[in-house]
C-alpha cells in the first residue's frame, strides 16, 4: 500500500480509480470525484471540501475525516465503507450503497441521507435532517440520536437499540423494524408499517401507531398518544396510561389506563380486540 501524507489535491478526478492507498491529512479541494472509481482505500484525518467525492468504490476506510458541507452526495454506488469518528456535513451522504459501518460519527446536516441502502451498521452515530434511511434494507443499529422527520420511510429489516428519536412521520411503509430500550417523539409515527417491534420503549406521538399490520409492544410507555392503534393489529403491554384510543382492527391491549375507548361497529368489529384496562376487562357488552 502507497503511502501519501499532508498533499492538497484539486481539479476534477484527481485520483481517479487508484488502488491500495493510504491518504493521511490530505485535503482534496475544488474538483469533483476526487476518488472515484477507486478501491482498497485508508484514508486518516483528510478533508474533503468538494461533491462527489467517493462514488463506485469499494473497500474504503475513513478514520476522523471531515466531510463539508460542499462535499455533498459524497458517498453513491460504494460497497463495503466504514467510517470511524470524524463529521459528516455533507447532506444526501450514501445513496444505492452496500456494507456501511458508521461509528463515533456526527451528520449535523443528514437531510436525505442514507437512501437505497443496504448491509448498515450504525453505532454512537447523531444526525439532523430529514428523510433520513429511506428505503434501506438491513440495518443495525445501537446508540443513535436523531432530530429530523419522515425518517426510515420504507425501510425493511431494522434493528434500532438505545436510541432518541425526535422524528415525525417515522417507519412510515416499514417492515420489519425492531426498536429497543428506545425514546421517539413525533407524530403518526409508524404509519402503514408492518411487523413493527417495539420493546422497552416511550413513544411521544399525535395518532401514531395506525394501520399497522403486526404490532407487538412490550413494556413500553406512550405518552401525549391520543387516536392511537387506529386499523392496527395489535398485541401490546403498556405501562402507565393512554389518553385515547381508536377502532384497533384485532388483538390485545393492555394498559393501566385508557382516557377514551372508541370502537365503532360500522368500521371494526370491537370483539376482535380484547383490552384489560387497571387490571380489568374492558365491557362485557359493547
Amino acid at each position: 500500500m502507497i503511502e501519501i501524507r499532508q498533499k492538497r489535491y484539486t481539479g476534477e478526478r484527481a485520483l481517479f480509480g487508484e488502488r491500495d492507498l493510504h491518504l493521511a491529512e490530505c485535503t482534496f479541494a475544488d474538483g469533483e470525484s476526487p476518488l472515484k472509481e477507486c478501491s482498497n482505500i485508508h484514508l486518516r484525518e483528510c478533508l474533503f471540501e468538494w461533491k462527489y467525492p467517493l462514488w463506485y468504490g469499494d473497500h474504503i476506510r475513513l478514520e476522523n475525516c471531515t466531510l463539508f458541507e460542499t462535499a455533498r452526495a459524497g458517498v453513491w454506488y460504494t460497497t463495503d465503507i466504514k467510517i470511524s469518528g470524524g463529521i459528516i456535513e455533507a447532506p444526501k451522504t450514501f445513496r444505492r450503497s452496500y456494507g456501511i459501518t458508521l461509528e463515533n460519527v456526527t451528520l449535523p446536516n443528514a437531510s436525505e441521507t442514507l437512501w437505497n441502502c443496504e448491509g448498515i451498521q450504525l453505532k454512537n452515530v447523531s444526525a439532523r435532517g430529514d428523510y433520513f434511511g429511506m428505503q434501506s434494507e438491513n440495518v443495525e443499529i445501537d446508540g443513535f440520536h436523531l432530530a429530523g422527520n419522515y425518517a426510515f420511510d420504507g425501510a425493511k429489516n431494522v434493528s434500532v437499540r438505545n436510541a432518541r428519536m425526535i422524528t415525525k412521520d417515522a417507519f412510515w411503509n416499514s417492515e420489519n423494524v425492531t426498536i429497543t430500550d428506545s425514546f421517539i417523539s413525533g407524530e403518526y409515527f409508524g404509519w402503514n408499517s408492518k411487523n413493527m417491534t417495539l420493546v422497552n420503549c416511550t413513544i411521544e406521538s399525535l395518532q401514531g401507531l395506525c394501520y399497522i399490520r403486526n404490532l407487538v409492544m412490550q413494556n413500553c410507555k406512550l405518552l401525549n398518544t391520543s387516536r392511537a392503534f387506529e386499523y392496527s393489529t395489535i398485541d401490546a403491554e403498556i405501562k402507565g396510561g393512554i389518553d385515547s384510543i381508536c377502532n384497533p382492527y384485532s388483538g390485545a391491549l393492555t394498559a393501566d389506563s385508557i382516557g377514551e375507548i372508541v370502537l365503532e361497529r360500522d368500521k371494526v368489529d370491537p370483539y376482535k380486540t380484547f383490552i384489560v384496562c387497571g387490571g380489568k376487562p374492558w365491557g362485557e357488552d359493547f
